[in-house]
C-alpha cells in the first residue's frame, strides 16, 4: 500500500502527545488509582462518609487526599499547559515553502503534502522531506539527528540522482509525483520512488532511501540551505508516529509499599472478620439484655455491616495517609539533591545534572545492570588506521603504524600492483565526500569514521581522493589523475556486513566492482583457488590486539554481465514492497569470486577513564554488559581492557539459541 505524493496537497498539526489536551485531571487520577494504597486511601475515605460508623471526621482523611491529588493534578496540568504552549510555537513557526514558483513564508502547521520546504542552516526541519536540493555542488547536506536516534555524529543526506543538476530557479519549478509508503515510525528506512515530469526528466523512475530524506526534529548543519518535497506531515511524520500515552512508572520503593498495604490490608479483614462477627453475637445476645441500650427489634439489613465496618475504620491507622505525603516530599527532595550535586556536573559541554522526573529518583540506587555499546560510548570514536596485511605481507607490526612502515611506503612507491589495488579499494569504496578548502586543503565527509580513516590513510600513502561531482570521482596518484565513473553503490546493511561499489575507469573503460566488509562476510567470497589462510590469521592477530578489521576485494566485470545485473538491480531498487529483500538477493549476484586485496585494522581508543569506572561499578555489585558487534576475540580483547572482565578468568563463547 502507497501514497502518491503530488508535487504542488492535507493540514495536519503538529502534538507532542496522542490524546487531547485539557485531560490532565482525568489521566492523573487514573494513574494514580492504579496504585493498590491510593484505592485503599479512597475506600477508607469513602466509608468515612457513613456517620453511622465513622469514629472521626471524614475531613480528616478527605483533606489529605484531596490535597495530594489536587498538587499531583496540578502538576500535571502545568506540564500539559508547558506542553500546549512548545507545540504552539512549532505550529507556528515561519517556513520559508514555494508557491507558484515563488518563495512564500507560512506557518509550520500549513504546511501541505506535496509542497517544496526550504530550511536554512542551523534550522529545524518542521515534517519528514524527501530532499531535492542544497546548496552544496556535490549534492549533499548534514544534518543533526539527536532528536530522533540520540546520535550526536552528523549524518550526511544526498539528493536523488534524478535531481542532480538542478538549479535554484529550477527547483522552484520542479514537478513530479512520489510514491511513498504509509507512515510508520522506522527511522531508518524508507522505501519510495521519485518520477520527474518533463521537461526536468522524462518520466524515469529513480528510487528513494533514508539517505535521501530530511526527518522532522533534525537540524541542518555546515549547509547554507536545503530544500525538499514534503511527504508526512504533523503526527504521520516518522518522530510523530514513535510518539504514544507514556505509561505511568512504578518504582522498586512504591512496588514494596503496595505489596505491605495489601498484605496489611488482608490482615485487617481477617481482624474485622473476627470481631465483627464477635460484636455482632455479643450484640444479638448480651446486648439486648441491657435494658437502657434500646436495639430496635425491626433493624435494617445493613445493620449486621456497621460493627464490622467500625472495626475498619479503627484498624485504618495502621496504613497512615501520611506516608503518601512524606513519600512524595521525599522523593521532591531527591530531586534537587541531584539538581543540586556539584559532583554531577559535566565540564567539557557546561551541562548540571537533572532529574526529569521527581517520581523515579531512588530507582537509580536499585540499579543492577548497566548495558551499553562499545564504539562512541566506551571508545573515543576516533579511528586511526594501525596495520595492514596486502597480499600476505603484514605491515605496520614493529612500528604499531602502517602509515610510516618502510616497507609498505617502499612498495608504494615503486607501484606494487597489489598495494595500489588495495589502497584504490580504500579510496573508493565508500560514500565519502571530499570537500576542498580556499586554500586548496581537502577534507573529508563521512558518515562512518571507519571510512574516514580508510580515506585518509590511502591520502596519507599517495592515494588521494580529490573529488566526488554526482557519479564522478577523481584520484591523484604519483602526479597521475585517474578519473572513475561510479555506477552504483551496494550498500552497508547488518544483515550483509558488507559494501560495494561498481566503477568504471574512463580511460580504459573497464568495469570493476569493490567490495569491503567483515572477514566472515568477504572472504567466503574469494575466488576458486585463492590462499587466505594468511589473511584468516592476520584477521585473528589484529583482532587479539583490540583493532577493528575489514577484508577488502575486487573482481572485474564484463559489459554484459554488469548490463545485466544493473537491469535487475534498478528493479529491486524501485519496489515498494521488501526493498531490502530483493536489493540483497541481486547483490549475491554481483558479489563472488572476489580476489582479495588484503585486511586493514583500526584502532578505536578507549575514553579516558573508562577501565576506572567499570571497576567501580563492578565493585559497587552491578553487572556491566557490553553490545558489540565486532569479532569474539577482539570483544574479549577490549572487554580485558576497559576492566569489563578480570584476566585470568575463564571465558564461555557460545551462539545464542533463537
Amino acid at each position: 500500500m502507497t501514497n502518491r505524493t503530488r508535487m504542488t496537497t492535507v493540514i495536519i498539526r503538529f502534538l507532542t502527545q496522542s490524546i487531547p489536551y485539557g485531560t490532565s485531571c482525568p489521566r492523573i487520577y487514573g494513574s494514580n488509582f492504579r496504585r493498590f494504597m491510593n484505592q485503599y486511601f479512597l475506600l477508607i475515605a469513602c466509608l468515612q462518609l457513613w456517620s453511622l460508623i465513622t469514629p472521626v471526621n471524614p475531613a480528616s482523611t478527605w483533606g489529605p487526599l484531596i490535597v495530594i491529588f489536587a498538587v499531583s493534578a496540578t502538576k500535571e496540568a502545568w506540564d500539559d499547559y508547558n506542553r500546549y504552549i512548545s507545540d504552539k510555537q512549532a505550529n507556528e513557526k515561519k517556513v520559508w515553502i514555494v508557491k507558484n514558483g515563488a518563495r512564500k513564508h507560512i506557518q509550520a502547521q500549513d504546511i501541505r503534502v506535496g509542497n517544496i520546504v526550504w530550511i536554512r542552516e542551523n534550522e529545524e526541519v518542521p515534517c519528514d522531506l524527501v530532499l531535492t536540493g542544497t546548496s552544496e555542488p556535490q549534492g549533499i547536506c548534514h544534518v543533526e539527528t539527536a532528536a530522533l536516534d540520540g546520535e550526536i555524529d552528523l549524518k550526511t543526506r544526498v539528493i536523488p540522482t534524478t535531481c542532480v543538476g538542478l538549479d535554484s530557479e529550477q527547483l522552484h519549478k520542479i514537478k513530479g509525483v512520489i510514491e511513498c509508503p504509509i507512515p510508520d515510525k522506522d527511522i531508518r528506512r524508507f522505501d519510495a520512488n521519485i518520477r520527474l515530469f518533463p521537461p526536468f526528466i522524462d518520466n524515469d523512475i529513480c528510487p528513494l532511501t533514508i539517505n535521501n530524506t530530511l526527518l522532522q526534529s533534525c537540524y541542518l548543519r555546515n549547509t547554507e540551505w536545503a530544500c525538499g518535497v514534503a511527504v508526512y506531515t504533523g503526527n504521520e511524520t516518522k518522530l510523530g508516529m514513535s510518539r504514544g500515552v507514556p505509561e505511568p512508572k512504578l518504582t522498586a520503593m512504591d512496588a514494596m509499599i503496595d505489596k505491605l498495604t495489601g498484605a496489611i490490608f488482608l490482615f485487617q479483614l481477617a481482624v474485622v472478620v473476627v470481631l465483627g462477627s464477635a460484636g455482632n453475637v455479643w450484640k444479638d445476645t448480651e446486648a439486648r439484655k441491657q435494658w437502657y441500650v434500646k436495639y430496635d427489634d425491626d433493624e435494617p439489613w445493613y445493620q449486621i455491616l456497621v460493627i464490622p465496618l467500625r472495626f475498619e475504620l479503627l484498624c485504618s491507622i495502621m496504613i497512615p495517609i501520611s506516608i503518601k505525603v512524606s513519600l512524595d516530599f521525599v522523593k521532591s527532595m531527591y530531586a534537587k539533591f541531584i539538581d543540586w550535586d556539584e559532583e554531577m556536573y559535566d565540564q567539557e559541554t557546561d551541562t548540571p545534572a537533572h532529574a526529569a522526573n521527581t517520581a523515579i529518583s531512588e530507582d537509580l540506587g536499585q540499579v543492577e545492570y548497566i548495558l551499553t555499546d562499545k564504539t562512541g560510548t566506551l571508545t573515543e570514536n576516533k579511528m586511526i588506521f594501525r596495520r595492514c596485511c596486502i597480499a600476505g605481507t603484514l605491515y605496520g607490526n614493529e612500528s604499531g603504524d602502517a602509515l610510516k612502515d618502510v616497507e609498505l611506503l617502499n612498495a608504494v612507491a615503486d607501484n606494487s600492483p597489489h598495494v595500489i589495488k588495495f589502497l584504490t579499494v580504500m579510496a573508493l569504496c565508500n560514500t565519502v565526500i571530499p570537500i576542498k578548502s580556499p586554500s586548496g586543503t581537502i577534507s573529508y565527509k563521512a558518515q562512518s569514521q571507519d571510512e574516514d580513516a580508510l580515506v585518509n590513510a590511502a591520502s596519507n600513502l599517495h592515494v588521494v581522493l580529490v573529488s566526488k561531482n554526482g557519479n564522478n570521482a577523481e584520484i591523484h596518484f604519483n602526479r597521475r589523475v585517474i578519473q572513475y565513473e561510479i555506477l552504483d553503490i551496494l550498500e552497508f546493511t547488518s544483515d550483509r556486513k558488507r559494501m560495494s561499489v561498481v566503477i568504471s575507469d574512463s580511460q580504459s573503460g573497464k568495469i570493476f566492482l569493490l567490495s569491503k566488509g567483515a572477514d566472515e562476510a568477504i572472504l567466503p567470497l574469494a575466488y576458486s583457488g585463492q590462499q587466505i589462510k594468511t589473511f584468516v590469521d592476520a584477521v585473528d592477530k589484529y583482532a587479539q590486539l583490540g583493532l577493528r578489521t575489514l577484508c577488502l576485494g575486487w573482481r572485474e566485470l564484463s559489459l554484459e554481465e554488469y548490463l545485466e545485473w544493473s537491469r535487475l538491480f534498478k528493479e529491486a531498487n524501485s519496489a515498494l514492497v521488501d526493498r531490502e529483500w530483493k536489493v540483497a538477493e541481486v547483490c549475491q549476484k554481483l558479489e563472488h569470486t572476489l580476489d582479495i586485496l588484503g585486511i586493514s585494522a583500526i584502532e578505536d581508543r578507549l575514553q579516558d577513564g573508562v577501565p576506572e569506572t567499570i571497576e567501580i561499578l563492578r565493585q559497587s555489585g552491578i553487572n556491566f554488559w557490553m553490545l558489540t558487534g565486532d569479532k569474539q576475540s577482539t570483544a574479549i580483547q577490549i572487554a580485558l581492557l576497559c576492566n569489563l572482565i578480570s584476566s585470568g578468568v575463564s571465558v564461555c563463547c557460545g551462539w545464542m539459541g533463537s
